[in-house]
């Protein structure tokens, strides 16, 4: 084992979106700041091909009044939107008991207020952010529309509809007939549609571009990311209050990095890694789906975001091919694609939109969420003085991103 010589003023766990917007803010504050992830590039895990929206009108947690009996219902069927599969692992019935101790009304409420606090926040950062370095992520700001095709349950979302706004979200509630005035695509399939909410100020794009262009920037700023790199241990002080360093393995060996302050943002393995350290995380791995459709000019394809509420999917038009996203697994950390899960996703899309895109050219995809019981990331301190959590967003990834980053990196400076 060797040490680096280096010392950085921030040693940066993951190079998700999550990761490389914490090494951002951090350079922007002045630290020399290097990021570790084990994979040849920058968001290649749970950034990669997920649904690609900025959506603070997605603040309603899984946790909510309606969950345990909708769980219930979609316990045997292999296709519910919220699949559970058990096994004997202790940290998957932790997170069970603590998703279900956050379903009540009161917890709901509180939960979506701070996820909507913290959304509003972060989208304006991102905002800031592709603006000051001109980044281009096929993104487009036309807005984010929740479509129901079930009247009861349209009927429960006015209720969260009016939470968010109360916090500063602004939905509009909409009709069939405002649904083609929002996007055209809906010319043919209006009429399944009851109702839904539509806020103009979110946004979509496609969160691997993004994770890959504001990387690129932080590297023309002196960041340093070691690629193909593994965090496998912390080196503690002999008092247990600090961390002296973070050993790494790469195909050249084993060797100590240190650094002043070290930020773990390792998605779904922040619990695992944490975990020989007296820091438990409740958080457990939703693997979801995506399918990426071509598309171009001879298609018809929803230009606006897209979430449909009964099949838990989102939809973002990326250019020349349309992201739909959605669905989760609690089945541990495995990434194996169940393809009859993908191919209801294709389904789905093709009833609603059927000129959407080239479906014979599909490409399917599976990733680890961070999901907490709550839907609330771990942010902030930890029991080592110079060891920080950015982790745990689930769904909410992108759009809490720029941020909690910029809110560890304060907490960090405010330090010095």
């Amino acid at each position: 084992m060797t040490d680096t010589r280096k010392q950085f003023d921030v040693v940066v766990l993951g190079a998700g979106v999550v990761g490389v917007t914490t090494a951002y803010w951090a350079q922007q504050a002045g630290l020399s700041v290097v990021v570790v992830d084990r994979q040849p590039d920058t968001g290649l895990e749970t950034s990669y091909a997920n649904g690609g929206q900025v959506a603070v009108s997605h603040a309603e947690p899984w946790a909510n009044p309606a969950a345990p009996q909708k769980i219930l219902k979609w316990l045997f069927d292999r296709e519910a939107p919220l699949l559970f599969r058990p096994r004997l692992d202790w940290t998957q019935w932790w997170w069970i008991a603590a998703f279900l101790t956050n379903c009540t009304p009161r917890r709901t409420a509180d939960n979506i207020a701070k996820l909507v606090r913290l959304g509003l926040e972060s989208r304006d950062l991102l905002q800031d952010i592709r603006q000051r370095e001109t980044l281009e992520y096929d993104q487009r700001t036309a807005g984010i529309l929740h479509f129901y095709r079930n009247a009861r349950e349209f009927e429960a979302a006015l209720h969260t509809a009016d939470i968010m706004r109360r916090h500063g979200c602004q939905l509009e509630i909409i009709d069939q007939d405002r649904l083609t005035d929002i996007d055209p695509a809906f010319v043919h399939c209006k009429k399944s549609v009851v109702g839904g909410t539509y806020s103009a100020a979110d946004e979509s794009g496609d969160a691997f571009k993004f994770t890959r262009a504001l990387a690129r920037v932080c590297e023309s700023r002196t960041v340093k990311f070691l690629f193909g790199s593994e965090a496998v241990a912390l080196h503690r002080d002999p008092a247990g209050k600090r961390i002296l360093g973070v050993e790494i393995a790469s195909p050249d060996g084993f060797r100590t990095l240190s650094g002043r302050d070290v930020v773990v943002c390792l998605g779904s393995y922040s619990a695992p890694f944490l975990r020989p350290y007296g820091i438990r995380l409740n958080i457990y791995p939703a693997k979801g789906y995506s399918v990426t459709i071509p598309t171009d000019s001879s298609h018809s394809c929803p230009t606006t975001s897209l979430t449909d509420d009964e099949h838990k999917l989102v939809y973002s038009n990326l250019g020349d091919r349309l992201r739909v996203a959605g669905t989760a697994e609690l089945s541990g950390y495995g990434r194996q694609i169940d393809y009859r899960r993908c191919d209801r996703i294709v389904e789905n899309v093709r009833g609603l939109f059927p000129m959407a895109g080239d479906f014979n050219k599909a490409q399917f995809w599976a990733g680890l969420r961070p999901a907490t019981p709550s839907n609330l990331p771990y942010l902030g301190a930890t029991v080592y003085d110079n060891l920080w959590l950015n982790t745990g967003h689930g769904t909410l990834g992108w759009t809490l991103a720029p941020g909690n980053a910029k809110r560890v990196v304060k907490l960090i400076t405010d330090r010095l």
